[in-house]
């Protein structure tokens, strides 16, 4: 190794060890904490609205948590796997990509499964607490509004990180928060606007 080449090296890892201090993430995630905390509040204003669709429905209770934290999970997953190949220098922001449309396939794939499951389990436990609402129009409303919210976290996850990347700031750091905040609040308004249709 030459010594251009060291010097070259160690200006790298002090550059990479810098943006890992304490102060710098702080300094990054606080304004944009106390930003996605404000939108937290505006989920739980917005679920409130539907507050009565709820309570005579209680498969769509119980599957309202657990379809925006599936949603969250599967926005983590792709946010990781892009952070993972842009810190690897593999990853290309384009559509021909076959790293990014084999990521883009696993997470619909994930998410057509996990809805499916996630219906009957939901309709199971609806049915014991007393509901009325049949398997198939919830099975309908959990696969459609899971498939909707699937592709809207592809778009969010891939904009999160290609906008973090160009903005300078570590994809690590901010993308999950930033794709789990959002899919919270658009996750409740594509749900009870399937269910508003199929209802």
């Amino acid at each position: 190794m030459s010594a251009d080449e060291a010097r070259a090296g160690d200006e790298l890892g002090r550059d990479h060890i810098g943006d890992w201090t304490i102060r710098n993430i702080v300094t990054t995630l606080v304004p944009l904490l106390a930003v996605l905390s404000v939108l937290q509040m505006v989920s739980g204003t917005v679920l409130e609205t539907f507050e009565a669709a709820l309570l005579t429905n209680p498969a769509l209770l119980v599957l309202v948590p657990v379809m925006i934290g599936t949603a969250g999970n599967l926005g983590s997953i792709m946010c990781a796997r892009l952070s993972t190949q842009l810190h690897l220098g593999t990853f290309e922001f384009s559509p021909t990509n076959p790293d990014l449309r084999a990521t883009v396939g696993a997470i619909v794939g994930l998410a057509g499964t996990v809805f499916v499951l996630l219906g009957i389990a939901s309709w199971a436990i609806g049915h014991l607490l007393g509901g009325e609402l049949g398997l198939a129009p919830l099975l309908v409303i959990t696969v459609t509004s899971g498939m909707l919210l699937a592709v809207w976290v592809v778009i969010v996850s891939t904009t999160a990180v290609y906008v973090s990347y160009r903005l300078g700031y570590d994809p690590d750091d901010t993308t999950i928060p930033v794709v789990t905040n959002v899919c919270d609040i658009t996750g409740v308004l594509i749900l009870f606007a399937v269910v508003s249709i199929v209802l």
